[in-house]
């Protein structure tokens, strides 16, 4: 990632305004967003690229319409390598920025650039002892193959917290999973969402999106909360071998330990 064409992006009082319009609504029209801000739509445009170019903001197609919504990997990865040993508070608010986004969102879409091989990196996601040490300790098995079952287990075999069906399997460029959350009780009686990995390459790198949808209004934000804070993780694994902890996955580890005892 290149951290100086984030901060280069934040600098920017209107390009933070644009960001947060997109965390009170994400997936927004150009149309849409150009009405909530005293600038042309040309002005807009160019702030948007800048902040595509940083990564701060992905798009997708839906129909004929562009949509913009908030990716928030970026701001987790500055967090995790230069402002939790400063800040940890304030950083705690900035890294907080997707997963305590509004309730009435249904679709969220995240996107890091991992200098990996597609291969290395569809290894990376449906390996079970890879899955566990950037997943906060969940291991996944599976046959990987169209509408075959999966799970994954928590920390030390603590049960199942996460089951599913895989409905599309492509490697290494895509995966589509129904997923049932079973961590808790709150998220126990979420209906099922939709998670989707899509691989490109870009050079010598990969671009990994993860769209995490079928999500009702009023979700649980636990469904989608860890993605900044999991992707991150996979990042730090495929590019130096070393495990990122993160208090999601400490949380995780105390928790299981507790039950253990």
């Amino acid at each position: 990632m290149d951290m100086d064409a984030v901060f280069k992006a934040l600098a920017d009082p209107t390009r933070r305004s644009l960001l947060d319009e997109l965390f009170k609504q994400d997936g927004q029209t150009l149309s849409a967003l150009e009405l909530r801000l005293p600038m042309t739509r040309f002005g807009v445009m160019k702030h948007l690229r800048v902040l595509e170019e940083a990564n701060l903001v992905t798009t997708r197609r839906r129909g004929r319409e562009k949509l913009h919504f908030l990716n928030p990997v970026p701001i987790r990865l500055v967090h995790d390598r230069w402002v939790s040993k400063y800040a940890e508070p304030w950083a705690a608010a900035l890294s907080g920025l997707k997963r305590d986004i509004e309730e009435d969102a249904v679709e969220k879409v995240f996107e890091i650039y991992i200098k990996t091989t597609p291969e290395r990196l569809w290894q990376a996601i449906t390996d079970g002892e890879m899955r566990r040490q950037y997943s906060f300790g969940m291991r996944v098995s599976s046959d990987w193959t169209p509408r075959s079952r999966y799970e994954a287990t928590g920390p030390d075999g603590t049960g199942v917290w996460v089951q599913g069906e895989n409905l599309e399997v492509e490697p290494p460029r895509r995966l589509v999973q129904s997923m049932e959350a079973l961590w808790s009780e709150e998220v126990k009686q979420e209906a099922p969402s939709r998670v989707t990995w899509e691989i490109e390459p870009v050079g010598d790198s990969c671009r990994l999106t993860v769209i995490h949808d079928e999500l009702r209004e009023d979700a649980n934000s636990e469904l989608y909360g860890g993605w900044p804070m999991i992707l991150s993780a996979l990042k730090t694994l495929l590019e130096t071998g070393e495990q990122l902890t993160t208090p999601a996955s400490l949380r995780f580890s105390e928790k299981s330990s507790d039950e253990a005892a």
